[in-house]
């Protein structure tokens, strides 16, 4: 049976040859953003601090206090479904690169 999964993200199993794909090739998620999982990690502003979820504030968190670790979301071509999904963190030194590695261009919008 075909995984639905894969109609929204690039993985290690649905990616012949692999690699970065270009954007917008497989379907949006339920709020119109376009690969958001899978294709390559995403940096994120946020330091890394294994506890910081436990102790944060639930709405909009933003941990800028680790200077060393820089978090990442979404997985990558070369990962299996269960790590490429936003909810995994990876935590890497900002001065890491790969064909893995990405990022997404975002603004904040006001009502």
């Amino acid at each position: 049976m075909a995984n639905p999964f894969g109609q929204y993200a690039w993985y290690r199993e649905n990616n012949s040859p692999g690699g970065t794909k270009e954007v917008g090739l497989k379907l949006p998620n339920a709020w119109g953003l376009f690969d958001m999982s899978g294709n390559v990690w995403e940096w994120c502003e946020d330091g890394y601090d294994e506890n910081y979820y436990s102790k944060s504030p639930e709405k909009d968190p933003v941990n800028n206090q680790s200077k060393e670790f820089k978090v990442l979301r979404g997985g990558s071509w070369n990962f299996i479904p269960r790590i490429v999904r936003s909810a995994i963190r990876l935590r890497l030194t900002p001065d890491n690169r790969g064909d893995g590695l990405g990022f997404r261009v975002a603004r904040t919008l006001y009502r």
